[in-house]
């Protein structure tokens, strides 16, 4: 279990009751997008939102603006930030035009409000908007999964982007965001990354982490065949 110490959990799209049933030391904090806010079957966004942040309290909780214009991405990111101090608004890096968020960014970081810069795939996307952070403490989502889903090693972007804000002596953590495999932790650490967000399927897997190799094989011939028995499988 030394490996998941080393690096912060964060649960993605979690219902109310999977936050009490999933209670554990390892969970630093939990993230939402509305995607994952629709999957929880969420009808009123704001009320769910402080549901969350009271449930979650005090560890931390993302979530994310449902604007695709300036001014009223800025109303929505303060009106979330006002719920709780625990809250880390998520800004998309650009707008659905393409055009980067910086402006959105530039306010809000005045403002003091906590962010998380979240859909972030490459280096060139952080080098746009890092002049704006400033020394802020945000969080950059880096979708990593996304990335090698595209054929692309997402663990060579990564140490790139890491690099470049260890050069910047950038006060921003970096996220392994859309992981698809629990030994994505390992990954995520070894590039640089401070926090990593998972599914509850995938944290399930972390007791894999105190098995062996013998008897991870072992548990798998057994599997495949009591689970022949229990179909009454004949050649």
């Amino acid at each position: 279990m030394q490996k998941l110490n080393k690096i912060d959990i964060y649960l993605d799209g979690l219902s109310i009751n999977e936050i009490k049933k999933y209670k554990s030391n390892l969970v630093r904090g939990y993230t939402y997008n509305p995607t994952l806010m629709s999957k929880i079957n969420t009808k009123n966004y704001l009320a769910t939102c402080k549901k969350l942040s009271k449930l979650t309290f005090p560890k931390s909780l993302s979530l994310e603006v449902i604007a695709d214009e300036k001014d009223e991405m800025i109303r929505q990111a303060i009106v979330l930030s006002k719920i709780s101090k625990n809250i880390f608004v998520k800004i998309p890096i650009t707008f659905t035009n393409g055009k980067f968020t910086t402006d959105v960014i530039r306010h809000l970081v005045k403002m003091k409000i906590n962010l998380n810069i979240t859909a972030i795939f490459n280096i060139q996307q952080v080098k746009r908007i890092l002049p704006v952070l400033n020394k802020s403490h945000s969080i950059l989502s880096v979708f990593a999964g996304r990335i090698n889903d595209m054929g692309e090693d997402a663990f060579l972007e990564v140490c790139k982007i890491n690099k470049f804000l260890r050069k910047k002596k950038s006060n921003c953590k970096l996220l392994w965001a859309s992981t698809r495999q629990i030994y994505d932790i390992v990954l995520a650490r070894r590039s640089g990354c401070k926090i990593i967000t998972m599914s509850k399927s995938i944290f399930m897997k972390k007791n894999n982490f105190k098995k062996n190799w013998k008897s991870f094989s072992l548990e798998t011939v057994k599997t495949f065949y009591f689970d022949a028995i229990k179909s009454k499988f004949r050649l």
